[in-house]
């Protein structure tokens, strides 16, 4: 008989028994939720399969139908659904390539039924010019907007509205609009704002609007802001009427809440472009050039606030202040800009034109100056007080007066432009009294750079002239001393009545004065170094004046004479009415004095002179007197230049030194003697005893006579 398990045994068999039954259930339990779970899965792909399959056919039944926008809503299901099945990881099915292929497939072919329709509700008709943005071209341009939908079309709605939000819903109307918005200003907007002569004009038909141009014949260069504005405007009341004006119904990248109209779309893409070419073409030219214009500047404000507040009605534009209206209320700080802009073009032009136009300038000549107020009445009755007091204390006048010259330019010849030069300046110093304060201290400082610039550009500019040719260095000399003239006097003439800021002493020109004189001086000084190097150079040929009984000697000498006379009556022609006469007989005095001192230098260098070496000495050297003041004439009238001529001592240093050698080649030992006058004589205060000893010792024989005559040179 089989012993029983104990009751402990029994009661462990019978837990292992039960973990066997619970894992056995466990696991039929997780492989149920396993297949549930699959057939989940696969009930959710076929659902979405189907939603795919429905949304194909109802988009199949809604294109043939041209309900477009519903179409294009069941293409976006049919993609919808395609994702979710492609996002289901470790569920691949072969058929969703072929899915994916057939959506591509069918939005294309939906983009081209879309792509027709729009070409027919919007036709340009461009010429084939490469030259598209040529008025030519573009008088040939048209745009054709559909009005009425065909017969067919009545029935599936408003044509433009369902074939722009169908756009829209495949997200393909920007790309669209963007072509359009570029067509737009290429052919239609810029083209407006910039030639003047071209009209939009239109033409309504029984079921389309055209819009063409044609040209006028204009003499204005530039329209007027009023005129641009509305040639545009009149372009987007006509796409706002037959184009544009369509709400997006269908929610943008998933905003619900989002509804805007095509217009405003449109109104992004090109508003900015729109804008700048409006600034830049139009608002630009029409910023006034003259301070007393700029109330009438407040028309052009004006009309641009109504033209962006007819934009905003369109939804063209957004309700902010755009940058074309913010251009036009900043009117000030533009007309200052380009009025100093322009000041400074007008300025180099002036600069960089021929310089040997000249006009002539006289004590009385004077810039057309403006009419200034007085300065303050309080400074004019102090100035009153003061007078009379000094005048009842002790009269300090002077019995000579001086000339109301003394302080005038002397006559001379300056560059036309110069004059016209001077006349910008006090004409833009006048218009910065009328300006605001800020405008006044551009203007005065675009003044200064006026003269900083002529500094600067036109000895670089005309360089290569002024070294080579007298009277334009001249004339630059002239030029730079009227300049400088002017400066003098410029800022204080106008300090009364600038901005107070520039009223503190900071309104003057007087510290470039210097370098105007010092740059007129030295191209002037360059120009005479190398007349004086041409003279010397010709003197070299003369053979140092000896041996002239040796008749080719003394033609090579009488040549070297005839060549420097030459030279200095060129010059004197070359000079004459141009530099003011002390300057002139100044300048001519030292070219006639440097060939003076280099013949007296050579002659009283010779150790032997000859009788007849000194008879053609003497007339070679009385050519030279009586010729040499013939090179002063500083003035065109003959009869007025001999008191000039007469003078020729006070500009020649060495002119009686010269005339007291001739008499020392014609003399004898006694008359040279005499000359002397024991050191007292005219001759001694020409030439030292060294030198008339040498001159003595080459004329004259060693005799005792000689020996005498030496003896008495001390």
């Amino acid at each position: 008989m089989l012993k029983e398990k104990p009751q402990g045994v029994k009661w462990m068999d019978f837990l292992l028994q039960v973990q066997r039954d619970l894992n056995v259930a466990v696991a039929e339990f997780t492989e149920l939720k396993q297949q549930l779970e699959r057939d989940t899965l696969v009930l959710s792909i076929l659902k979405k399969l189907q939603e795919f399959d429905t949304a194909i056919k109802e988009y199949n039944s809604a294109l043939l139908e041209k309900k477009y926008v519903a179409a294009a809503q069941q293409l976006e299901k049919a993609r919808s659904s395609l994702k979710m099945l492609e996002s289901r990881q470790g569920f691949e099915l072969k058929i969703l390539k072929a899915l994916g292929t057939e959506l591509t497939v069918q939005t294309q072919n939906m983009l081209y039924h879309l792509g027709e329709e729009w070409q027919k509700l919007a036709v340009w008709k461009l010429p084939p010019s490469k030259e598209s943005s040529s008025l030519e071209s573009v008088v040939h341009s048209e745009l054709h907007l559909r009005t009425v939908p065909s017969k067919e079309e009545e029935i599936a709605g408003p044509p433009v509205a369902s074939v722009l939000q169908a756009f829209a819903v495949l997200g393909e109307l920007h790309t669209k609009l963007k072509i359009f918005g570029q067509l737009l200003l290429k052919y239609i907007l810029k083209p407006l704002i910039l030639y003047p002569s071209l009209q939009p004009l239109t033409e309504e038909q029984s079921d389309v609007f055209i819009l063409r141009f044609q040209s006028e014949a204009l003499t204005l260069d530039h329209s007027s802001p009023m005129e641009v504005f509305d040639k545009i405007k009149l372009i987007f009341e006509v796409l706002h009427k037959y184009l544009l004006n369509v709400p997006l119904e269908q929610p943008v990248e998933d905003k619900k809440d989002c509804r805007v109209t095509l217009a405003e779309l449109l109104g992004d893409m090109i508003w900015e472009e729109l804008s700048d070419c409006l600034i830049q073409n139009c608002l630009v030219n029409s910023i006034p050039t003259n301070s007393s214009k700029l109330e009438q500047y407040i028309e052009v404000i004006k009309s641009t606030e109504e033209f962006e507040k007819a934009l905003k009605n369109m939804q063209f534009l957004k309700g902010d202040t755009t940058d074309l209206l913010k251009y036009a209320r900043n009117v000030n700080s533009h007309f200052a800009n380009k009025k100093c802009q322009d000041v400074i073009v007008a300025a180099r032009n002036l600069m960089t034109s021929e310089i040997h136009n000249t006009v002539k300038i006289t004590p009385d000549s004077c810039v057309a100056l403006p009419r200034l107020p007085d300065p303050g009445a309080r400074d004019h009755l102090k100035t009153q007080k003061t007078s009379k007091l000094v005048h009842h204390d002790v009269n300090l006048e002077n019995e000579t007066k001086l000339s109301q010259y003394t302080f005038s330019l002397p006559t001379c010849r300056i560059s036309s432009s110069v004059e016209k030069l001077m006349e910008l300046a006090y004409q833009t110093l006048l218009e910065a009294t009328a300006s605001t304060d800020q405008c006044c201290i551009q203007l005065f400082y675009s003044v200064r750079n006026i003269f900083q610039l002529f500094y600067d550009v036109v000895p670089t500019y005309h360089k290569e002239n002024l070294q080579k040719l007298p009277q334009l260095a001249a004339i630059h000399h002239n030029n730079c001393m009227y300049i400088a003239h002017h400066l003098l006097t410029l800022g204080h003439q106008f300090r009364y009545r600038l901005t107070n800021i520039l009223c503190d002493g900071a309104a003057t020109f007087v510290d470039m004065v210097p370098g105007f004189r010092r740059l007129g001086m030295e191209c002037f000084l360059a120009q005479m170094r190398v007349q004086r190097g041409e003279i010397l150079e010709r003197l070299s040929s003369a053979r140092n004046f000896s041996n002239m009984d040796d008749e080719e000697n003394y033609c090579a000498a009488n040549k070297a004479i005839r060549q420097v006379l030459h030279q200095l009556k060129r010059l004197g022609k070359v000079w004459q009415d141009v530099l003011p006469v002390n300057i002139y007989c100044k300048a001519m005095g030292t070219l006639l004095n440097t060939a003076l001192t280099e013949i007296v230098t050579r002659i009283a260098a010779l150790e032997d002179i000859s009788a007849e070496d000194a008879d053609k000495l003497y007339s070679l050297c009385r050519t030279m007197v009586e010729e040499g003041p013939q090179v002063f004439t500083p003035l065109p009238e003959d009869d007025k230049n001999k008191k000039y001529q007469e003078e020729v001592p006070v500009y020649v240093q060495k002119w009686m030194t010269f005339k007291e050698l001739m008499i020392i080649l014609q003399a004898n030992l006694q008359e040279i003697v005499d000359q002397w006058a024991d050191g007292k004589g005219p001759l001694a205060a020409e030439f030292s005893a060294a030198e008339v000893k040498s001159l003595i010792r080459a004329l004259f024989q060693n005799t005792e006579r000689r020996a005498a005559a030496l003896a008495k040179i001390k």
